[in-house]
C-alpha cells in the first residue's frame, strides 16, 4: 500500500528533473556556436526505470511505495560523442534541442498539473 504522498513525492522528483533538463537544454541552445562545446542532458526516465526495477513487487503501487527517492537524484551529464555535426567540434543540433525543449516543457506542465491533482484529491479526502 502506498503512503499518502508517495505519488506526489515521485511526481515532484520528476518535475525537479524536468526543470533541470529545461535549464540544460537552454544552455545547449545558448552554446550552439561555442567551439568544441559538448551537448549536455538529464536522464530522469532512465533513473526511474532502474529504481522501479529494483523491487520485485508486482503492482506499481508497491513499487512506488518502496522507492528510494535518493535513487532519483539525477544530474547533468555530458554527451561525449566521437562525431560532431560541424567541423568546429560542437555536437549541438539546434533543431533537435528546440524539439527536446518543447517536449520537456510539456512534460513539466503535465507533472506539475498531476501534482496539483493529487494534492486536490488528498485535500478532498481530508475534508
Amino acid at each position: 500500500m502506498t503512503g499518502l504522498y508517495d505519488y506526489v513525492d515521485l511526481l515532484a522528483k520528476g518535475a525537479d528533473a524536468s526543470y533541470l533538463r529545461n535549464e540544460t537544454l537552454a544552455q545547449n541552445i545558448a552554446n550552439v556556436d561555442t567551439v568544441n562545446y559538448e551537448r549536455q542532458d538529464v536522464d530522469f526516465e532512465g533513473a526511474l526505470q532502474q529504481a522501479l526495477m529494483k523491487n520485485s513487487y508486482v503492482s506499481l503501487d508497491d513499487k512506488v511505495s518502496m522507492l528510494d527517492l535518493s535513487d532519483l537524484d539525477v544530474g547533468v551529464y555530458t554527451e561525449h560523442t566521437s562525431y560532431s555535426y560541424r567541423l568546429d567540434g560542437n555536437n549541438v543540433d539546434i533543431d533537435t534541442e528546440n524539439v527536446e525543449l518543447a517536449k520537456n516543457q510539456l512534460v513539466y506542465k503535465g507533472l506539475t498539473s498531476s501534482i496539483s491533482q493529487e494534492l486536490s484529491r488528498i485535500e478532498s479526502v481530508c475534508k
